[in-house]
């Protein structure tokens, strides 16, 4: 369809934890290392075992910046080969979803 990504099933994007960082991350710029931890639910070394993955696949990048309290955060967000990755992932569940479900469009 136009206007739609191409579908791909990306292995690296569809583990639960990676799935839902690049969720969070894609309508924003950048999101704080603690609000991604807290979102997912998970521990530090989680996080950033799955944000490791996304990062040597070139998906999603880090920065450090000092806030307002002088101390450093670590801020995340999706390279654009990260985004293109995420909409394909996601257009491939769809194409899954309307073959289980032909029934039920998801559009």
């Amino acid at each position: 369809m136009a206007g739609r990504p191409a579908a791909v099933f990306d292995e690296i994007v569809h583990a639960p934890h990676r799935i839902r960082i690049c969720a969070l991350l894609s309508p924003v710029d950048s999101m704080e290392f603690g609000t991604v931890r807290d979102e997912l639910g998970v521990a530090d070394s989680v996080l950033s075992k799955q944000l490791k993955v996304l990062v040597d696949a070139g998906y999603a990048q880090t920065t450090k910046a000092r806030g307002e309290s002088g101390r450093a955060r670590t801020w995340l967000s999706l390279t654009g080969a990260g985004r293109r990755a995420f909409d394909g992932h996601l257009e491939a569940l769809r194409e899954l979803a309307e073959v289980a479900r032909p029934e039920q469009s998801v559009d």
